[in-house]
């Protein structure tokens, strides 16, 4: 859980209310999903990435696995924006400076800390935050909803006081959209290179598949508490939204320096925040990288040694780490960054990823490391990905438009490799 998730699902659950929590169970519900159908598959591969997966075992196509590589990378990138966004809305709050500064200085030690470093490093550091960010995350919680008495009827009826009773009901949204919402979050998890890269390093497939169960559940808990503390926010001080219900400024940073939180706990969460923050970055920058070498460069430069690998990294790194800050910068908010970057990923890649694995050419025989076993082609998966990216941007389609991309993609894939099956290799 990162402070991208601290900062923005704070401020979705203070302005959408209930409904936001569908995208919670989406987002953080689809590690449980993967942990119990995917988790288990990749810890009996040793690839580095999800794209070289899929390319060995379903297309064996270059280009393919090129135009992979840089999709996925678009929720790493997405990530690592959102940890300098969430950095410079609560530090320019607190110190008064220009956010901007405060974005591209956080994003210049992502990048330095990460590159100083490998997945090793990033693994550790991530377990050491990791147990910062559960222990202080306790204490804050507790103080969070102290001001409601720890009751869910108690903050339905101060926002219903307030104003604002509107965001404890999803009675004013159609079902279709609150579907469309758990899709959202679901399908880009389920392309997110960090978690394959982790049960890919896994030394077996329980080991990988109960990682992610467990931390699963434990981000679910913690996400979706964190959606709830927005709404605690609005009931304790409806002046933090707008007459339109727009956010004046942002909650989690009003919060932090409110009298609801007291001085000592208020220093512990700046450290969870520091500790949160870094290790999301440091990861998604890594898997980012490994994803642009391993899927982009290598197979333009099949002969390239270790050291130019590295130091290809290294590069891919910082480049990364640029686009993440630029992302950060123009991003309207935390989680529509992470909104976008998951509808084009997941319309692209997972409709792929789901039609290979069901789709094979000997339906007996269990998916084995360098033997492609599936009956899409290259120009079918090409067409897959490319069209069920575009489409989950097409704004005319309406709200449900990631649903029919990953349909049409999903019909694309079969049709066209059928058609094109004679140049199957």
């Amino acid at each position: 859980m990162g402070v991208g998730n601290f900062v923005g699902h704070a401020a979705s659950g203070a302005e959408v209310g209930l409904p936001h929590l569908f995208f919670v169970l989406g987002e953080q519900g689809s590690k449980i999903i993967f942990a119990l159908f995917f988790a288990g598959l990749a810890g009996k591969f040793t690839y580095k990435t999800v794209a070289e997966m899929i390319d060995d075992l379903f297309v064996r196509d270059q280009f393919t696995r090129m135009l992979m590589g840089i999709i996925a990378s678009l929720i790493m990138i997405a990530w690592v924006g959102g940890q300098g966004k969430a950095f410079g809305y609560i530090f320019s709050v607190i110190t008064g400076a220009n956010p901007t500064w405060i974005i591209l200085f956080f994003s210049a030690v992502f990048i330095l800390y990460t590159t100083l470093g490998g997945i090793y490093s990033v693994v550790w550091t991530d377990f050491v935050q990791g147990i910062l960010v559960f222990l202080f995350g306790a204490v804050f919680y507790y103080y969070a909803f102290a001001p409601v008495d720890f009751s869910m009827a108690q903050l339905a009826q101060r926002l219903a006081e307030t104003g604002h009773g509107g965001l404890w009901t999803i009675s004013n949204v159609n079902t279709l959209s609150l579907i469309t919402k758990f899709i959202t979050g679901c399908i880009g998890i389920l392309a997110a290179q960090i978690y394959w890269q982790r049960c890919f390093a896994a030394k077996d497939s329980r080991t990988a598949r109960n990682g992610l169960l467990y931390s699963g559940i434990i981000a679910i808990v913690l996400v979706m508490l964190t959606a709830l503390v927005g709404m605690v926010i609005v009931a304790v001080n409806p002046g933090i939204l707008s007459s339109d219900g727009k956010l004046v400024t942002d909650p989690m940073s009003w919060f932090l320096q409110s009298p609801y939180i007291p001085t000592f706990v208020a220093a512990m969460i700046f450290a969870l925040i520091l500790a949160a923050g870094m290790s999301s970055a440091d990861s998604n920058l890594n898997s980012a990288a490994t994803l642009i070498v391993n899927d982009f460069v290598l197979p333009l430069k099949k002969d390239a040694t270790d050291k130019e690998l590295v130091k290809y990294v290294t590069i891919a790194t910082v480049v990364i780490g640029v686009f993440a800050a630029l992302a950060a910068l123009y991003a309207s908010t935390i989680i529509g960054l992470f909104s976008r970057a998951y509808s084009i990923a997941g319309g692209a890649l997972v409709p792929l990823l789901l039609v290979g694995l069901l789709w094979k050419k000997r339906p007996s025989e269990e998916f084995a490391m360098g033997t492609k076993n599936s009956n899409i082609t290259p120009w079918g998966a090409r067409t897959g990905i490319i069209v069920g990216g575009v489409l989950t941007q097409i704004q005319a389609l309406g709200a449900n438009r990631n649903l029919i991309a990953l349909g049409v993609s999903a019909l694309l894939i079969i049709v066209v490799s059928l058609m094109t099956k004679e140049h199957t290799k």
